[in-house]
């Protein structure tokens, strides 16, 4: 059991002695401090410490100074409100158990990287201690626990307490069974990194050629070629959808309703008043995008008449209450839960919810009595909020609009639909954004500049072409009517001491800051040291750069910076938005983390008996563990189904040269992003030019050895496509621009030769590679 420290007897160091503020003469040592943290990965908030050392007055200012010291020398990282040692794990981590030790205990890994840990060394092991409650956990299994380090040097970093097991995992390969030269059948593996199965006649089931199946090793000798067994099949490749198929089974994600679920929903009767304020009179509109088949929800607005209030505002959000058909502990919440959001590929979407739910009984449909959530919030007319109220309440959307739709409206050209709205309705939304805007102006979030694209795809479900959607008022619009909604619903639930999940963002690590600051000085950009960064600090950067060669890349350089946003019960604050306290209240359809928040709302509010429950509010680290693990599932999915998508669309055009920029720059060699297309492509450090490459990782560039000239993240480039790999979704490219000097290179390039050496056998291995 991890040892409680209270009242340390050490004596103090000559630093220690002179603490300003401090009247406590036995303050605990640094390392004291740093083992505390190690041995309690629970109790590692700094209001944790100082109980732990009854540490009170000047003596917690003296901890503030001394954490911050440990920090800067790279001993301690914070990752949300708790401090750990570089490297190590969270205290709630989801695990993929793979062996057992000699002992027969269970082994494990972590299933994802912390962002901040990229590069790290390999990842720490965990041993699983044996349950005595619940389904045991098996080899194959991912897990939710609990985790602690250990003092053994020589076996794994911690142990950990299961929580809760997922669904079992099969040791299986997802591939395209292909037939071989001499007419049998062999698997083409999705991955790259797994090799190739032969499949028996016997094996084969009901598999035909060009298949997408998932596969069982059945014996893998020693010798000769590994065979597997068709599990199951999981469609043509040649058909629609398949792509995102592959991505669905590679990473796990449920996509078929169990019939509990389906059965559940199809049960579910429309709400009705009880309980509810009567606003379907109100003019509540949707706007959302043209093929939108939910709509989760309506806005309005109208002027403030409280003479206090000059030119102010009244905005009104109104969310579908799925809280009223998903109750705590049913078939469709657990599923729920499982799913943790919608997943939406180019060419499909996976739901959270079935449609019934979905996109019936929780769709705020034009004309149609639905039961939602709404908060109205007052605002001055610079965007000060003054105040709001949440309402339970029945509405009918007046217009389900699309944003080009509403934006064309605005600019003088409505239509039949739009026109009768556009003086009561529109207008007052759009004078309210303007009121939100120079609210939103004077709290200055994040301002990055980073087009987003949209693949369109045409009825086969190949690529038709990629396009950057334009960003109109109407979609600011709904985005800061959004944004406000979700900072009144964790203000409503602090204000009530409501536990709740919180969606947290936070600041930059002093190791990423001190990285930017390197990266900067080259472009004699200055990034203060030892302040407390703010947004404003990086909006700043990015206005000295806006309009230069070097914008794309600082704007890129400046969101590696970022931490990843993430769900947590513990109030972080919102970084990139800039807000002390920020939950996500607006899309309970599509994320479980609103559907908390909704729940939480109506117990704090007693809006009515199906809000959240006693035991989900035990559960809310583990709940929000599990939801930020699936966000991270559907991102990498999503990406990965466009990088397949562009793969098999460029496939056909091996050899041609396209204008492409650098997107990453690692040791092994140059990522880059075809504009038009949005895809990334590799160029291994082997093939670029005859000059010694030497990675310099402050400026995100490769420098040639003998040169001084190189390429740097964000350069633009010539490239020529030489292989494509459209089922693993990669694409090698060679580079055809030559090296060019880059900023700030001579000051700093004898710096960057002392990687000399690892440049140099980087090169010599991947060329053996290549010659291999």
């Amino acid at each position: 059991m991890a040892r409680r420290i209270s009242g340390s007897k050490s004596p103090r160091s000559a630093n220690q002695s002179g603490a300003k503020g401090s009247t406590n003469p036995h303050l605990p040592s640094r390392e004291e401090v740093l083992r505390f943290i190690t041995d309690n990965p629970d109790r590692t908030a700094k209001r944790d410490i100082a109980k732990a050392f009854n540490l009170k007055g000047g003596d917690r200012v003296w901890l503030k100074d001394i954490l911050r010291e440990l920090q800067d020398e790279g001993l301690l990282k914070k990752s949300r409100k708790r401090l750990m040692k570089p490297g190590a794990l969270p205290h709630v981590v989801v695990l993929d158990i793979f062996s057992r030790d000699a002992g027969g205990a269970l082994i494990a890994r972590p299933a994802e990287r912390d962002d901040q840990d990229e590069g790290a060394g390999p990842l720490p092991l965990v041993e699983i201690r044996a349950q005595k409650t619940g389904r045991a956990a098996g080899i194959g299994d991912r897990v939710l626990a609990r985790v602690f380090p250990t003092d053994n040097d020589s076996g794994p970093a911690y142990t950990g307490r299961v929580m809760k097991v997922f669904e079992k995992r099969r040791q299986s390969v997802l591939g395209v069974l292909r037939k071989t030269k001499d007419g049998g059948l062999r698997i083409e593996p999705v991955e790259r990194t797994q090799r190739e199965l032969v499949i028996d006649d016997a094996f084969r089931g009901d598999a035909e050629e060009g298949d997408l199946v998932e596969v069982e090793p059945v014996s893998v000798g020693r010798y000769g070629a590994a065979h597997g067994k068709v599990l199951s099949v999981i469609g043509s490749l040649s058909s629609e959808k398949a792509v995102s198929m592959i991505a669905i089974h590679a990473h796990e994600i449920p996509y078929i309703f169990p019939s509990g679920v389906i059965e559940e929903a199809e049960a579910a009767r429309p709400a009705d008043m009880s309980g509810r304020e009567d606003w379907r009179d109100l003019p509540l509109i949707t706007i959302d995008p043209a093929d939108a088949k939910d709509h989760d929800d309506a806005v309005m607005a109208e002027p403030d008449t409280d003479e206090k209030n000059p030119g102010g505002f009244i905005a009104t959000v109104a969310i579908a209450d799925v809280a009223n058909y998903v109750r705590p502990g049913s078939a469709l919440d657990r599923e729920a839960l499982k799913r943790g959001n919608s997943v939406y590929f180019p060419d499909r979407v996976v739901p959270m919810l079935p449609e019934r739910i979905s996109n019936d009984l929780c769709s705020l449909r034009e004309g149609e009595a639905r039961p939602a959530l709404a908060v109205r919030m007052r605002f001055t007319s610079d965007g000060r909020k003054l105040g709001h109220s949440f309402h339970r309440v029945m509405i009918r959307s007046a217009a389900k609009l699309s944003y080009q739709q509403t934006q064309a409206a605005i600019d003088g050209e409505p239509d039949d639909k739009t026109g009768p709205l556009l003086d009561p309705v529109l207008r007052p939304l759009w004078a309210a954004y303007e009121a939100l805007k120079r609210g939103r102006n004077a709290r200055q979030p994040l301002e990055l500049d980073l087009p987003e694209r949209k693949i369109l795809l045409k009825d086969d479900g190949t690529v038709d072409r990629v396009v950057v959607p334009p960003r109109l008022d109407a979609h600011k619009l709904i985005e800061e009517f959004m944004v406000q909604a979700n900072v009144a619903a964790a203000e409503t639930l602090e204000a009530k001491r409501q536990p709740l999940v919180y969606r947290v963002h936070d600041a930059p690590s002093l190791a990423k800051q001190e990285a930017l600051r390197e990266f900067l000085r080259t472009f004699e950009i200055s990034l203060a040291r030892g302040a407390q960064l703010r947004p404003a600090q990086f909006n700043a950067i990015l206005a000295r750069v806006r309009g230069t060669e070097h914008e794309q890349l600082v704007n890129e350089v400046v969101l590696r910076s970022q931490s990843q946003a993430v769900y947590a019960p513990e109030n972080l604050g919102h970084f990139g938005l800039n807000l002390r306290r920020y939950a996500h209240f607006t899309s309970p359809i599509r994320r479980y983390a609103d559907l908390i928040v909704h729940r939480a709302l109506i117990s704090a509010l007693g809006f009515g008996k199906d809000g959240i429950t006693p035991d989900e509010e035990a559960r809310l680290e583990e709940v929000a563990a599990l939801i930020s693990t699936t966000e991270r599932r559907a991102m990498a999915a999503e990406r990965d189904t466009v990088d397949r998508l562009i793969a098999e669309h460029l496939s056909s055009r091996i050899g041609e040269e396209f204008e492409a920029s650098i997107s990453g720059v690692a040791r092994a060699g140059l990522f880059v992003q075809l504009p038009d297309y949005g895809a990334d492509g590799f160029i291994p450090v082997s093939t670029v030019g005859d000059d010694y490459y030497i990675y310099d990782e402050a400026r995100h560039a490769l420098i040639g050895e003998r040169s001084g000239k190189g390429f740097q993240l964000g350069d633009t480039v010539s490239v020529r496509l030489v292989e494509v790999a459209p089922l693993a979704g990669a694409m090698r490219f060679e580079m055809l621009s030559e090296p060019e000097r880059l900023p700030g290179t001579m000051k700093s390039f004898h710096k960057a030769k002392g990687g000399r050496d690892r440049g140099k056998s980087t090169r010599n291995r991947a060329s053996q590679r290549r010659r291999r």
